[in-house]
Parts: C-alpha cells; sequence; structure tokens
C-alpha cells in the first residue's frame, strides 16, 4: 500500500492519524513536501502482532521503517538469556538506516510490544533515496541526532549520580528527549530488571533510586512498567540544565 496524498499541514480538529503522526516527527516535517511524497510512495504497511520481531540481531538490514502504531523495543540478549531493552520508539519514529548505511547486520533485536504497523522502504529504495543530496543530508542529521543521544548516556555513566541517571533515562525513555515534538508518553512498559540492565547498575541500586523518585511523586511503580506522574518533578532530579 502505498500514500500519494501528503499534506503539509494537518487538520487540528481532526483525528490524529499515521501521516499527522509522521508529520509530528521533526526530522520528517523538515523535509521538503517532494521528498516526503517520494519516501513514502516508496514504502509499504507491514503489520505486526504483539511479540513478533521486525528483525534479530544478525539479520541483514531489510529496510528503513516508520513506525505507524504501537510501540517497538530494542533489545539485546546477553549469554544467560537476560533481555535488556535499550529503547523504546513510539509512532511517528523512523528506525533502521543505520545498517543499511554500512551494510552490516543489525546489532539489535526488534519487538513489537502490542499490535504494531509501521511502513518499510526496502534497501533498493533506500539506496536510491540517498543519491539524492536532501534526503541524504537529512540522514547525516539523523544519524547525528543519535550520535548525541549515545554521548549523553556514555557521559551519564562517567559523571551523572545514579538518582540522575535513572531520572534522564526515564525521560528519555518516555518520549521527552526525542525528534517528535508531540507530548510525552506517560507509561514506560520497561521491567526494573531490563532497566538496571540498560542503567549498567545493581537492582538494590535502582530499586532504591526508584523509590525514591516514586515517594517525590514524580513516578508509580506498575508491573513491569513504571508511569510518569510529573515530568517537571521527575526532571528536577535529571541534573539538567
Amino acid at each position: 500500500m502505498s500514500f500519494n496524498v501528503l499534506p503539509d499541514e494537518t487538520d487540528s480538529d481532526a483525528p490524529l492519524s499515521p501521516l499527522s503522526l509522521l508529520l509530528a516527527d521533526s526530522w520528517f516535517s523538515a523535509l521538503p513536501s517532494t521528498v516526503r511524497h517520494v519516501l513514502l510512495d516508496t514504502a509499504t504497511r507491514v503489520r505486526l502482532a504483539a511479540g513478533e520481531m521486525l528483525f534479530r540481531r544478525g539479520d541483514a538490514p531489510s529496510g528503513f521503517y516508520a513506525l505507524l502504531k504501537g510501540k517497538i523495543k530494542m533489545s539485546t540478549l546477553n549469554e544467560d538469556g537476560r533481555e535488556g531493552i535499550l529503547t523504546i520508539l513510539e509512532p511517528g519514529t523512523w528506525f533502521g538506516e543505520i545498517s543499511l548505511i554500512d551494510g552490516q547486520p543489525r546489532t539489535h533485536d526488534a519487538t513489537a510490544v502490542d499490535p504494531v504497523e509501521v511502513l518499510l522502504v526496502t534497501p533498493p529504495c533506500f539506496s536510491v533515496l540517498m543519491q539524492d543530496p536532501v534526503f541524504a543530508n537529512a540522514i547525516a542529521r539523523m544519524l547525528a541526532y543519535r550520535i548525541r543521544l549515545l554521548y549523553g548516556v556514555v557521559e551519564d555513566v562517567h559523571l551523572r549520580s545514579p538518582r540522575e541517571r535513572v531520572a534522564r533515562r526515564l525521560l528519555l525513555l518516555s518520549g521527552s528527549n526525542t525528534m517528535q515534538e508531540s507530548a510525552p508518553h506517560q507509561s514506560i512498559p520497561v521491567s526494573q530488571e531490563s532497566l538496571a540492565m540498560m542503567l549498567g547498575m545493581s537492582r538494590q541500586t535502582l530499586s532504591k533510586e526508584l523509590k525514591f523518585l516514586a515517594a517525590q511523586k514524580a513516578i508509580a511503580l506498575k508491573y513491569r512498567s513504571i508511569h510518569i506522574l510529573s515530568l517537571t518533578i521527575l526532571s528536577s532530579f535529571s541534573g539538567q540544565r
């Protein structure tokens, strides 16, 4: 299924559509309308059931994706079979470009948290799009953004206190530090074990910091998820200026 119409502006009174979700992403909305048309006209829709994998670590690059519906977790497994969730992708997010650029296998698993719908731009179509300097420069900006996030994670490990690291990662997972302009999501589907693995800290240390943040009414702890009650309070413990 392809898209033939992509307006530059959306009706604010209309129900939220997949295209309006894409336009809420600052990377996609910054593309010229002609490039957006070409990108979407080359894409097809793929649907996944909850728990189904879009790709696995070690897979050959299969495409450039845009998440239209549901959530996708990017994760990896250690030798003991324990899962470490690296991030949770929200609707409107484009991803999968790195393996298409360097031709190397996928580095992580991408799994549907709930029923998911994505747009798929195949590797040949992506290669053709990369011949357009405008699109290639946009991909370079996307990579620069991801590198900044990576540097921030490394900085957190070396320079931040455990409390700041926990608060900053929850803010990141909530979507408040993404390229999207939409409001952050309030429920983060991550277990404390997975969050501890993400942060490289012990379960005991993480539990202590989460209980503190819960006592401050920044978050509420749920079964295999964390609910954000106040981004303002959570941010106050993140060390952000």
